[in-house]
């Protein structure tokens, strides 16, 4: 589908993990090529989450067998600046709020130390929150301060075009985002697929997003496990007839 600059991809292979003591994911099988868009759909409470949790190594969420990896690269066991640093990137479903530290600073600090040109961050902040309608005003606050859940979203997208990771996944990205909103992150998501290659695993409830971001593959994920795969059409399916066919 798109022009990529890297040939690895990110392989879940049997991946079992546990949140609050408690099993949720049961063994996830799941590939993204890079230039790959694919879409993570299922009822609530089904894993969706706590696999993206699983992926970034988000503390509370513990991987028990299985693995996960970046061509050759094994991220399960190592810690969330590892696997950023690897090019995996996670744009939570409810960004928090950091108090004192400057969007700019901590872009800065994540390109130094994984190597790119931390001289452009001011330009590249100012150009991403211009394509998406991010008020350049917010670029000068405290990471996600007193900004509205619509607006956390786009901070969100607008890092993500300023660190360019290889893999990204986005946990209910559409969440909060009015339609103008939507259609700007979505297409901005679309371009960075042939910009530079960008996998993504977007975790979404809604079709509207695949309207933008159009997805190569759809999976639908209940009880833990990927159940049913497919291409965009069965996002249209589940659309219609919702997951009735897929829960036991």
């Amino acid at each position: 589908m798109t022009a990529t600059t890297s040939t690895a991809t990110l392989k879940i292979s049997g991946l079992r993990a546990v949140a609050g003591g408690v099993e949720i994911l049961h063994g996830v099988d799941l590939e993204v090529a890079p230039g790959q868009v694919h879409a993570l759909m299922g009822p609530n409470g089904s894993g969706k989450s706590t696999l993206a949790h699983a992926l970034m190594g988000r503390p509370g969420t513990t991987v028990t067998a299985g693995s996960i990896a970046i061509g050759d690269t094994e991220l399960a066991g190592l810690p969330s600046w590892r696997r950023a640093r690897a090019g995996l990137f996670l744009a939570l479903q409810h960004p928090i709020e950091v108090p004192g530290v400057r969007l700019e600073a901590m872009l800065t600090e994540a390109l130094t130390e994984s190597g790119g040109d931390a001289n452009r961050v001011a330009a590249a902040l100012e150009a991403e929150a211009d394509e998406i309608g991010f008020d350049r005003r917010f670029l000068d606050r405290a990471l996600n301060v007193d900004l509205s859940g619509g607006e956390r979203k786009r901070n969100e997208i607008v890092q993500l075009g300023v660190v360019k990771p290889r893999f990204a996944v986005l946990d209910e990205i559409d969440s909060g985002l009015d339609i103008d909103a939507l259609r700007a992150v979505a297409r901005r998501v679309e371009r960075a697929t042939s910009e530079w290659g960008l996998g993504v695993l977007a975790v979404t409830h809604f079709r509207r997003l695949l309207q933008e971001l159009r997805a190569d593959r759809v999976h639908v994920m209940v009880g833990g496990l990927i159940v049913a795969d497919g291409g965009p059409e069965l996002a249209d399916e589940l659309d219609a007839s919702g997951y009735g066919a897929y829960i036991p």
